[in-house]
């Protein structure tokens, strides 16, 4: 992979536009993701393509062009901006005399080194060994090169068995590994299962921030912890990077009013985010599909906000979240010239680091989620102690009177609630 790169290498970018009318945008997105990882873009290289060479990506008057070009300005890495196939880059590397990297083995370098839990480094692990499996190949095999080409009569057929021994050996140790990572995770997301499964009983709302990465995520959850969570001090890690959460954060708000619901943050999204990085989070991303209500958060000071837009709703399309009602939150007003904090039909013009923005975007996902919640009179008999705590914790409670038939409460319930406490409405 690229662990051997040196912090700062060079690397000269390069992509085939298939008459895609977000090329542009995903050339920005490869320069950005190549700064991500450390190495400095010092060129790029474009070409208008009816389809792709299936042998080495470009043809060979483009790749013979790139070389030039990239020797010229010392580059030592050439960044393409799809997923190629182990032929492609076989091929690129020995007519460019250049490390190839392609786009998905650029993103999941810049994963790996974002991961800080256990569950975000197996994940990140296992989508690395699913994209090497089918990329071994046996002239990269130790036994290979230290047999070499010389040898009795033969010897070519020779080493050609040896090598292919070598590289199922690899196989079925890569496949060993996937297998242990595979069960590892899998107790992991039995834990985290158990988790949910307590918030769920409280039958509390759960909110998820979804987006782009480093649109502000983590920053807006931030914001509404210190304004409105009893836990302020448990404060998310935020960094002007992309990916610079992986793993899912969940924190309680304790909204004024008494309404409370859980928030989760969770992976950023990107364009051409890899397929084996989605299939290995979509545990991760459980809280999302569970969520009652979304808040896409998206950088409007960016001029690519349309296509981050999009990016996000591919990316929930693919983990199967269709129907879900969303917030679509336009964050860092702070950085344009319009006036802020601003509700404008279901979305919000706002900055994560403004009070007021906060407070706006509470009361924004407050009608969101509590607009089916209804006032309720309830009579608990005086023993009901379980269930007075209950509506404390979890409900709205407007007034409460301790009469000699028992305690008289109003409170504001969900249609579940009303359900749950019918047998006490008065």
């Amino acid at each position: 992979m690229i662990d051997n790169i040196p912090r700062k290498t060079k690397a000269f970018i390069a992509g085939a536009n298939l008459n895609d009318p977000n090329f542009d945008y995903y050339m920005s997105e490869l320069a950005n993701l190549t700064e991500a990882a450390n190495m400095e873009v010092v060129g790029q290289a474009r070409q208008n393509e009816e389809h792709i060479i299936a042998g080495t990506y470009f043809g060979l008057g483009k790749i013979n062009e790139i070389k030039d070009m990239a020797h010229g300005l010392k580059a030592k890495v050439l960044i393409l901006n799809d997923e190629l196939t182990p032929v492609q880059i076989r091929n690129l590397e020995k007519l460019t005399k250049l490390r190839v990297i392609d786009r998905t083995e650029l993103i999941l370098e810049i994963f790996s080194k974002r991961a800080r839990t256990k569950q975000a480094k197996l994940q990140v692990q296992l989508a690395r060994l699913q994209y090497e499996l089918p990329r071994l190949h046996p002239s990269e095999n130790t036994l290979d090169q230290q047999r070499g080409n010389g040898g009795s009569t033969g010897g070519g057929f020779a080493n050609r068995g040896a090598g292919e021994s070598k590289l199922e050996l690899n196989r079925r140790t890569i496949g060993k590994q996937i297998s242990i990572i595979k069960r590892e995770l899998q107790a992991i997301e039995k834990q985290e299962q158990i988790k949910a499964k307590r918030r769920n009983q409280n039958h509390i709302p759960k909110v998820a921030l979804v987006g782009y990465t480093n649109a502000g995520k983590s920053t807006t959850m931030n914001g509404l912890l210190k304004e409105f969570s009893k836990h302020s001090d448990k404060q998310v890690f935020v960094k002007n990077m992309l990916f610079a959460t992986l793993d899912t954060n969940v924190r309680r708000i304790d909204l004024e009013n008494n309404f409370s619901f859980i928030l989760s943050d969770t992976v950023g999204f990107i364009s051409k985010l890899p397929h084996n990085l989605i299939e290995s989070f979509k545990a991760t991303l459980q809280e999302v599909k569970d969520a009652d209500l979304l808040i896409n958060v998206v950088d409007a000071s960016d001029p690519n906000m349309i296509q981050m837009i999009r990016t996000t709703q591919n990316v929930l399309k693919e983990i199967g979240v269709k129907n879900t009602p969303m917030i679509t939150a336009y964050n860092k007003a702070d950085k344009s010239q319009r006036n802020y904090p601003q509700i404008e039909g279901s979305g919000i013009l706002y900055s994560a680091v403004d009070t007021k923005s906060i407070e706006t975007l509470a009361d924004l996902i407050t009608k969101r989620i509590f607009s089916n919640y209804k006032k309720i009179n309830l009579l608990l008999p005086l023993s009901a102690g379980k269930i007075l705590s209950y509506l404390h914790e979890n409900a709205q409670v407007l007034k409460e009177s301790y009469q000699n038939d028992g305690v008289h409460i109003a409170v504001r319930l969900s249609p579940r609630e009303q359900a749950q406490f019918a047998g006490y409405i008065v």
